[in-house]
């Protein structure tokens, strides 16, 4: 980044300083402007579905203003002479201001934009980029965020700086960055080291496959904790008294709570779960709640420790030993019925499942 300013020309150069100078004058009044929209950003969460880990915000400092001032481009005339690519970088640059939005998860980053962009009250959005959009979409990993352009609306902070400091035609606008705190540690990581190292020698191209790398492994972390909150939340959902805890247990159902609390025991070679609400009905299992206490961890690690499998057990057999372990005998009057074979199987399962509980008792 320091090569920009070190190959501009002299006439371009001296433009360069007359913005810097007009910059560092105004950047303590800027500065002021900037917390403001800090605090106007963090209050678009209040009371909303979403809310952030934290909420910064930075002026850009003087000597990234001057390099990014500096850069230049051929220009379209004859392509062989290089101008400024922002002649009037006050005006032109976007982030000047910067906000950082940092939120938990990927689905967190859509709805935090979705808020900002849906309250138009103090902020129009004037573009709204997916950074990580390119690499998705080329199979490859980097830079993940949501950067969003925003014009404040009637802010009597911001036009007051204006007023000082006249504009030309473009209006004031400030970037908000939003993107989860995994994101969010790499992020800052990258630009420190790739993007604004001092010593442009001070390079290998393994440090790139090591970002790349890294940057996959968080891709993949975070699906991993966002499949650990959709599990939370809907085992959550199953305890609730008021909502999904209270509804009429179907066959589906049964198998979606078993699959999102036990996946690893789900050997099912069908998906037919008629027969083991059969049986959680005939002990008045009738409600997600009453499944989830049934199908508690401890109970099950007695069961398999108790009966001791020669194999895993599927879910309908684990479930059939779950409550012949939690009601016993009541079990084998209530699901046996004229099948001598099951009352047979059942009978040995409970003195097998009575002789463990016997020996787990401290002696008398």
């Amino acid at each position: 980044m320091a090569q920009a300013w070190k190959q501009l020309d002299g006439s371009l150069k001296e433009r360069v300083v007359a913005s810097v100078d007009a910059y560092r004058a105004a950047r303590p009044e800027l500065e002021d402007v900037t917390e403001h929209l800090r605090n106007e950003v963090a209050a678009l969460f209040d009371d909303s579905e979403v809310t952030p880990l934290f909420v910064t915000a930075r002026t850009k400092s003087v000597e990234s203003f001057r390099q990014k001032a500096s850069r230049t481009v051929y220009t379209k005339e004859d392509g062989q002479d290089r101008e400024l690519e922002f002649p009037e970088p006050l005006d032109q640059l976007h982030d000047l201001v910067g906000v950082r939005v940092i939120v938990m998860l990927p689905r967190d980053v859509r709805e935090a934009a979705a808020i900002i962009k849906r309250r138009r009250g103090p902020f129009y959005c004037q573009s709204d980029r997916e950074k990580d959009i390119g690499s998705l979409e080329s199979g490859t990993y980097g830079y993940s965020s949501r950067h969003l352009i925003l014009i404040p609306r009637h802010d009597d902070a911001v036009d007051g700086f204006v007023a000082k400091h006249p504009r030309g035609e473009l209006p004031f606008v400030f970037e908000v960055q939003i993107r989860t705190i995994l994101a969010h540690a790499w992020s800052e990581i990258e630009h420190d080291i790739r993007f604004k190292r001092k010593d442009q020698r001070a390079w290998s191209p393994h440090l790139d496959r090591q970002f790349t790398a890294s940057a996959a492994m968080l891709e993949s972390v975070e699906g991993i904790f966002t499949d650990i909150d959709e599990r939370h939340q809907a085992i959550r959902s199953y305890w609730d008294n008021q909502g999904a805890g209270a509804e009429e247990l179907t066959p589906e159902m049964v198998g979606d709570i078993w699959r999102t609390l036990w996946p690893h025991l789900d050997r099912k070679r069908d998906s037919d779960w008629e027969w083991a609400l059969e049986l959680l009905r005939a002990h008045g299992i009738e409600t997600p709640r009453a499944l989830v206490e049934l199908l508690d961890a401890g109970n099950i690690r007695s069961v398999r420790s108790a009966l001791d499998h020669r194999y895993s057990p599927g879910p309908d057999r684990l479930l059939d030993d779950l409550l012949l372990w939690t009601y016993g005998r009541e079990h084998i009057q209530k699901t046996a019925g004229d099948d001598p074979q099951r009352r047979s199987s059942l009978t040995r399962r409970l003195q097998q499942m009575r002789t463990f509980d016997r020996s787990r008792r401290p002696a008398e």
